[in-house]
């Protein structure tokens, strides 16, 4: 298992639209993935726990992986946050 913890663009959240493409990409790799916020773990993979966690820009959140493909998946979903626009 492996994580990063990572800050969300400022002016920027992973809501709805950042968000849809944020868990398409998470769903293609084969390792489990969860993201954490606020002290909530849920699944990454998912768009309405996703969106459950309400994430705002500015704000650290922490993406973890477990399995074959875990240090592709956290290096490429941590560049897409940091590269959201």
């Amino acid at each position: 298992m492996c994580s990063c913890e990572i800050s969300v663009p400022k002016g920027i959240g992973l809501h709805s639209k950042a968000a849809t493409y944020f868990i398409n990409k998470a769903k293609t790799y084969k390792s489990f993935i969860w993201l954490k916020y606020a002290g909530s773990l849920v699944n990454a993979k998912n768009l309405f726990e996703v969106l459950s966690l309400g994430i705002n820009g500015g704000f650290f959140i922490e993406i973890l992986a477990d399995g074959v493909d875990e240090e592709q998946a956290i290096k490429e979903l941590a560049n897409f946050i940091e590269n959201l626009n």
